[in-house]
């Protein structure tokens, strides 16, 4: 599982979605956030998905690359659908047996939680996988940078958030060593009740806190032996800019948001679909 967290990695290529500016992608991924978030009809909600397939192409990172970041889900997704599937009891009644009711309500929200969250993590993988820790902190930094007038720390906050993403590949890789090692000394990880497998990763995880402190130290030592004191008066190697094709990805993904709003104001797809569906369990009922 560690290995599928795609989360805080770069994947090297030379595509459009790379070339992009840095304050760019932060931006499209607020607005992906915002275009998910409005989204209240399901098929609707396929062409924001339909908009994410397309960036993966233009980006030329492998679609199984981009899905890797669903996989440390696959636990939490399944939970969150049927939690919703037979806790919410609003619209008409699909199945009622005895404790166990299902209803329209609980079908639609059930959906639009699992394809929200797919939606989100493959959209956040995405950007970390397109943009490099050193952009992604100039960038970050630069779309903060006018809250300096009321002394906002955009500077080191951008650093930290980039200095977290920089070494989750880093502590996943280390835990994988420790797991290795552990496995190797005849520790059992996989056998047993959620408690005893509980148990058995306190071995691994106080190495790897302590390893993270440990790192988290000597980082802090080597930018203090650099004499960094932050963001002021520093220069830098390359100047952000934006370009055209920056403008045209901002317009395209307005365009996006738009049509999502037409979509749902002059169409009820959802109703349409339930209308049709409702003899059928009306009938077996």
């Amino acid at each position: 599982m560690l290995k599928d967290i795609t989360l805080g990695q770069y994947f090297p290529a030379d595509s459009v979605v790379h070339r992009l500016d840095p304050r760019t992608k932060l931006v499209l991924l607020i607005m992906y956030i915002v275009a998910v978030f409005i989204v209240k009809d399901i098929w609707v909600f396929g062409l924001v998905l339909g908009f994410m397939l397309f960036m993966t192409a233009m980006s030329k990172v492998p679609l199984n690359y981009v899905l890797k970041a669903i996989k440390p889900m696959r636990l939490l997704l399944p939970l969150m659908f049927l939690l919703n599937l037979f806790m919410i009891r609003t619209g008409d009644t699909i199945v009622s047996w005895r404790f166990i009711t299902i209803t329209t309500g609980g079908v639609r929200q059930a959906l639009f939680i699992v394809l929200r969250l797919i939606a989100l993590v493959t959209g956040a993988s995405l950007l970390t996988l397109t943009t490099t820790p050193v952009s992604l902190t100039e960038g970050l930094e630069r779309l903060l940078s006018p809250l300096k007038i009321i002394k906002f720390p955009a500077h080191e906050l951008a650093m930290m958030m980039t200095i977290a993403l920089r070494f989750i590949p880093t502590l996943l890789e280390e835990a994988d060593k420790i797991m290795k090692a552990q496995l190797a000394r005849g520790a059992d990880l996989e056998s047993g009740n959620i408690f005893k497998r509980a148990k058995a990763m306190l071995p691994i995880l106080i190495p790897l806190f302590v390893n993270s402190f440990r790192r988290a130290e000597e980082l802090a030592l080597a930018m203090e032996s650099r004499c960094y004191h932050g963001g002021e008066g520093r220069t830098r190697l390359k100047v952000l800019k934006f370009g055209w094709r920056d403008l045209w990805a901002i317009l395209i993904m307005a365009a996006l948001i738009a049509a999502v709003v037409i979509l749902q104001s002059n169409l009820d797809i959802d109703g349409y679909i339930i209308g049709l569906l409702r003899p059928l369990w009306t009938r077996s009922a």
